[in-house]
């Protein structure tokens, strides 16, 4: 095989090797579709032994759904057989291209519920056109990007959500965080025409009384429900529920119940993150989880994935350091409704607007102040938010970069240690 220039050439004898590997590592099911991606992306051949045994480790700790046409792990990587997923091998593990890998994009801030731990609510300003999104999203897969988020507010309140979609899933794939409010058969059948791959509905809880009070929204329970039908019903389309769990949800067991609701509802994967420090009522300690609770998340994700009837997929296994750790400002990156830059969608900060600076320039920025740690950056660092935050959020430009001089990152997570020795 020419090294660069035929990229679905012939597979070497250490290529062979390596699928052997894998189909003697993973799982029955997933043998042959890991297999199937080595083969439709040989340049993943190149990475050094150690750093494939990693890969084929952490995928094995997974189920490969066929979704339609889809291969897919879990919902923060593209389909192991799409477009996206190769411009991903080839650019971040074959090139170890230095911009991000994945966005978050705020397609409206406005959202008829009014949750106490949103990341958005001290936000303001103008809200981005379909044309500025779009050169948002050009930038963006310019830079390297191959998995795109769309957030709000509620998402599905901009009307040119599906130009929007279409025009961005050719080169990454697009998943949506969604409410389900303003869902409609007609419109989710747009968005998958249009290329989106995944869907989250929010869900916080089993017990309707206290999702609904947690989201400020009555009736927020049966339209998450109700959502959850109606995706389910559109063929090809991987479904999951995104759910912000309370440090009293992980450390009294309420999880475990959830996650069995969860599997009743017949979805794909359950999308777990803890509630995040990203409010000033929340920059406490007891707001924040400690690692043993990440560790039970952790254990408590392999426990139920191992059983398979429904992927788990905690941001805090993926990001951990027994992984790929915490990458914001460097492989991560949102893009508020009103073009504010910033690391990830928990940290509220800005390193400027895509109305005023090159985004390159403010990636290149965000590249030089954070660090890849072994850990979530705003759950180690909240402190400092309290400390710099005297104005409003986010915080400016100079005081995030004043922020992120002083923040700890720690070593780096194994794969980095991997890739980078």
């Amino acid at each position: 095989m020419t090294r660069g220039k035929n990229p679905t050439g012939p597979v070497t004898r250490a290529g062979k090797k390596t699928i052997e590997k894998a189909l003697e590592m993973n799982q029955p099911s997933n043998r042959w579709m890991v297999a199937g991606s080595v083969l439709k992306n040989p340049r993943i051949l190149r990475l050094r032994p150690s750093l494939k045994r990693f890969m084929l480790a952490y995928i094995d700790k997974f189920k490969i759904r066929r979704i339609g046409k889809d291969w897919v792990l879990h919902s923060h990587l593209p389909p192991l057989n799409s477009r996206a997923y190769s411009l991903f091998v080839k650019r971040h593990l074959i090139e170890k291209c230095e911009g991000p890998s994945h966005a978050q994009i705020g397609l409206t801030n406005a959202c008829p519920q009014k949750c106490a731990y949103c990341y958005n609510r001290d936000r303001a300003g103008r809200v981005m056109d379909k044309e500025t999104i779009l050169r948002a999203v050009r930038d963006l897969q310019k830079a390297g990007v191959a998995w795109l988020g769309w957030t709000g507010g509620e998402p599905l309140l901009n009307k040119d959500i599906v130009a929007i979609t279409e025009a961005a899933s050719r080169d990454s794939a697009v998943k949506l965080f969604t409410t389900g409010c303003a869902l409609t058969r007609e419109l989710g059948r747009d968005l998958r025409n249009a290329g989106l791959f995944s869907v989250c509905v929010s869900l916080d809880d089993w017990r309707e009384e206290v999702h609904d009070r947690g989201r400020g929204c009555p009736g927020a329970f049966r339209t998450a429900l109700k959502a959850v039908e109606t995706f389910l019903e559109i063929d090809g389309l991987h479904v999951g529920v995104s759910a912000v769990l309370s440090p009293d949800t992980i450390r009294n067991g309420g999880t475990e119940d959830f996650l069995g609701f969860l599997e009743g509802l017949g979805i794909h994967e359950a999308w777990l993150s803890e509630v995040k420090p990203s409010v000033r009522s929340l920059w406490t300690e007891e707001a924040v989880i400690q690692e043993t609770d990440r560790m039970r998340l952790v254990n408590l994700q392999d426990e139920m994935n191992r059983r398979g009837r429904m992927t788990v997929n905690y941001l805090g296994h993926f990001e951990g350091r027994e992984h790929f750790g915490c990458n914001c400002g460097r492989k991560m990156v949102y893009i508020d409704a009103f073009g504010e830059v910033s690391p990830c969608v928990f940290t509220p900060m800005t390193f400027g607007n895509v109305r005023g600076r090159p985004l390159e320039d403010m990636l290149s920025e965000m590249r030089s102040c954070f660090a890849s740690g072994e850990g979530c950056f705003v759950n180690g660092n909240y402190r400092l938010f309290r400390k710099y935050s005297a104005g409003s959020l986010p915080l400016n430009r100079e005081l995030s970069q004043a922020l992120a001089a002083e923040a700890q990152f720690g070593p780096s997570a194994v794969f980095y240690k991997l890739f980078n020795p």
